[in-house]
């Protein structure tokens, strides 16, 4: 959110000296700055909206989401803060309610791209993909010197499927703006571009210059070593990966431990007797399916595959199930204290908040959302009938997969080898006690052996879903279909086998991902008994 106009008063030059050091990212300067002037001036809409935008740069986007809504009750013509709600609504997943203020934004503020380019990335959000092409055609139409805009209406054509028109506009980016890194990734991660000498000369270039963003920075590394990897070159590749994993991990709070200590929680609190006494609670709709695990582990394939059945509708990673289970202070022992009517109701919201995701009739959708893992106890507590599909893939190979990705957002623990050991680790504990409390709730699709069998690897899925075979489900990548996730261009294409292996070369610097992942390394596909 960019800084608002000032208004004149006698706290202005506060006021002026909060805009400067939001500028220089000097947040704790601005912070009491801000704070001192609604003191003097409650009624301040512009102080505000400074100390909303300083809320959202640190993530506090429900803060920054109440400032914001008592700036406009004060001042409802102040378009510049409703603009700024609707992107921290689009930020907390809301993107209908987004959509919604910016109806009322483009009318005040018509000549402004960038809140079209909001409406937009909104509209995709919710699965509206043709409304968002045709809204960055118009914008980049009256404007086409705006390469994030560029970018952003890659990203909306990779999805699609409209691969060619994709690469082209990431292109038309990076020759607006050479050192835009996201464009750059953003081709890296089609996985299906091989960069030229030319390609690597000018990454490296813009690399080597002083003025960009470490955003800018990770993402060029991201992108060559990449581009290295495809040529083999393994040692300059995985300097590059470890360099963008370094910048982004020093942006991060992760904290391994937390998840270690969740998932002991959730161990001692999701016993046998929990879902004993739970048998008739929930809401009994069958409608989802979900695909869990780690990332990069072959959840998107699965879903491919289950999307190309005449019953299954695909619509991606969602946000829901978390977000129902931020909605206990003390999750998750606090789930003891539920009702089965409580139970039963939040089954209920998850299926309204999805509503807006499905476009077919079809009965049964899926929610791909990996780290929907950690809360697989609670999905079963509230949808005692969904179905649930553990996509697992060998540690060293999955793991790597995610070492070498940048995520847009979530997945802190991905940038850090170690971190990303223990995180494995702590998934495979506590699926191996949902195993063991629940057996046989959980189906489990192997990455390597839906590479060597596929066929019946797809029919034993089929049936844990209990849906009957049906042929399209192995030409799954002739499915005409959105795919929001890194694997867009992979799952068009047939299953393959070299991505199994990947790993390999870079054995050599693995060490502390092995040491990390520990007996779970050696018992995989099974979980070590010490677990």
């Amino acid at each position: 959110m960019a800084s608002p106009p000032l208004p004149q008063s006698r706290y202005a030059p506060a006021l002026v000296e909060a805009a400067l050091a939001l500028h220089d990212n000097r947040l704790s300067d601005a912070e009491p700055l801000l704070k001192q002037q609604l003191k003097h001036d409650p009624f301040d809409v512009a102080a505000m909206r400074m100390l909303a935008e300083l809320a959202g740069r640190i993530g506090r986007y429900r803060d920054a989401e109440v400032l914001l809504r008592r700036a406009i009750e004060l001042s409802p013509a102040f378009t510049a803060a409703r603009a700024n709600l609707a992107l921290v609504l689009y930020r907390l997943n809301r993107p209908s309610e987004a959509i919604a203020e910016l109806a009322t934004v483009v009318v005040e503020d018509p000549d402004n791209p960038g809140h079209a380019n909001l409406q937009a990335a909104a509209f995709g959000r919710i699965g509206d993909f043709d409304a968002a092409i045709a809204l960055y055609e118009r914008v980049l139409a009256d404007a086409p010197a705006q390469p994030r805009v560029w970018m952003s209406f890659g990203h909306m054509l990779k999805t699609v499927g409209r691969q060619a028109d994709g690469i082209a506009a990431y292109r038309r980016a990076i020759d607006l703006l050479p050192s835009l890194g996201e464009a750059w990734w953003s081709l890296a991660n089609l996985k299906t571009v091989r960069f030229d000498e030319a390609d690597i000369a000018r990454m490296e270039t813009a690399l080597a210059a002083t003025a960009i963003s470490d955003e800018d920075r990770f993402h060029l590394d991201f992108a060559l070593g990449k581009a290295f990897e495809d040529r083999r070159q393994a040692e300059a590749a995985f300097a590059h990966y470890a360099a963008g994993n370094a910048r982004r991990r020093a942006q991060l709070a992760y904290d391994a431990e937390e998840t270690t200590r969740f998932v002991d929680r959730s161990i001692a609190t999701f016993d046998a007797a929990f879902f004993a006494e739970r048998a008739d609670s929930g809401c009994p709709a069958p409608d989802p399916i979900f695909i869990l695990g780690m990332p990069r582990a072959g959840s998107t394939l699965i879903e491919q595959i289950l999307s190309s059945h005449s019953q299954v509708e695909g619509t991606s990673e969602l946000p829901d199930i978390p977000a129902l289970a931020r909605g206990e202070p003390a999750y998750p022992e606090g789930l003891a204290d539920w009702s089965p009517e409580r139970l039963r109701e939040a089954g209920e919201a998850y299926l309204a908040r999805t509503r807006i995701q499905r476009r077919t009739d079809r009965p049964f959708f899926i929610d791909k959302l990996p780290n929907n893992w950690a809360h697989v106890a609670f999905i079963q507590a509230i949808l005692p009938n969904a179905r649930i599909i553990d996509a697992r893939r060998h540690p060293l190979g999955c793991c790597f997969s995610n070492f070498k990705q940048h995520f847009a957002r979530g997945q802190g623990f991905s940038y850090g080898l170690e971190d990303m050991g223990r995180y494995y680790r702590d998934y495979v504990r506590l699926m191996a006690h949902v195993d063991a409390v629940l057996p046989g709730r959980v189906h489990r699709v192997l990455y390597e052996d839906m590479v060597d069998d596929t066929e019946s690897t797809v029919r034993a899925l089929l049936t844990a879903c209990g849906l009957a075979f049906e042929p399209a489900c192995l030409a799954f990548h002739e499915t005409e279909r959105a795919v929001r996730t890194a694997s867009s261009e992979q799952v068009r294409r047939p299953i393959f086998r070299e991505g199994t292996d990947a790993w390999k070369p870079f054995e050599p610097w693995l060490g502390p991902l092995t040491a990390a992942l520990g007996e779970t390394l050696d018992a995989y596909p099974a979980a070590p008994n010490a677990l």
